[in-house]
């Protein structure tokens, strides 16, 4: 398995330690902001299986110092394997003009940088990125976690785009439906950890190993064995991130 979307960083060190000696592949690990990236890049100096991606996570006060961020990011592009996590600010709505200002900056880097973009942009917001995404002519897009209507669907279904499923799959309708109508070829798994999930997660700390039962939901939809899902997922997030 590979986790396509985890905060490795927000998580203590006893805890990382637990899950970078678990038997999963690579962790795509995402940053909050240029302390997270400089930890995340820290990381995956000793351990190889982290993969690091930068990026200003948009459900918090806007940026002000962007000079430094996009420095350490030009510097440090040939060890990221993505920029994020990036996006629109859905649950806080702070100041989102400022926040959409610095999504097109972070997209033309990343088309500069030949990075995929990894996307916080759920229900309409992700109307308004993807039309952000074609105006920049980006197509390696990650929308993980990924919440929205049909139409939206069917549009970044259409575009290539790639989704990442998280541990609530085992027990949210929403994103069983999700998982049916969205095409398996274009699908990820993710743990979006240290965030904590209920259903038969509930109060538990959020590790790899609850992948496996994303797996097994998934084959389930898909009516596929869970070896050959697992397969599929694994294929995808190495083709995605040219692992």
């Amino acid at each position: 398995m590979i986790d396509a979307h985890i905060h490795l960083d927000q998580y203590a060190e006893k805890e990382q330690w637990h899950i970078l000696h678990s038997d999963v592949e690579a962790f795509i690990a995402v940053s909050m902001d240029l302390a997270s990236a400089k930890r995340n890049l820290q990381l995956a100096t000793y351990y190889p299986c982290v993969k690091p991606a930068f990026g200003y996570h948009p459900e918090q006060a806007v940026l002000q110092d962007e000079t430094s961020l996009f420095q350490f990011i030009y510097e440090n592009a040939s060890k990221m394997v993505a920029i994020g996590e990036v996006g629109l600010p859905y649950y806080s709505q702070i100041d989102r003009e400022s926040h959409k200002r610095l999504l097109g900056k972070f997209m033309l880097l990343a088309k500069a940088l030949d990075k995929p973009i990894i996307l916080h942009a759920v229900y309409e917001d992700a109307i308004e990125v993807c039309d952000m995404l074609e105006e920049y002519e980006i197509r390696r897009a990650h929308f993980h976690w990924f919440k929205g209507d049909r139409k939206t669907t069917e549009r970044m279904k259409n575009m290539g785009y790639y989704i990442s499923v998280t541990p609530d799959v085992c027990y949210e309708k929403e994103i069983q439906q999700l998982v049916e109508h969205y095409p398996l070829s274009q699908m990820m798994i993710e743990t979006d950890g240290p965030w904590r999930f209920d259903g038969p997660f509930q109060q538990q700390v959020t590790t790899p190993h609850m992948m496996n039962e994303s797996i097994a939901t998934i084959a389930q939809i898909k009516q596929l064995s869970i070896q050959k899902t697992a397969a599929i997922l694994l294929a995808n997030t190495k083709h995605f991130y040219r692992l």
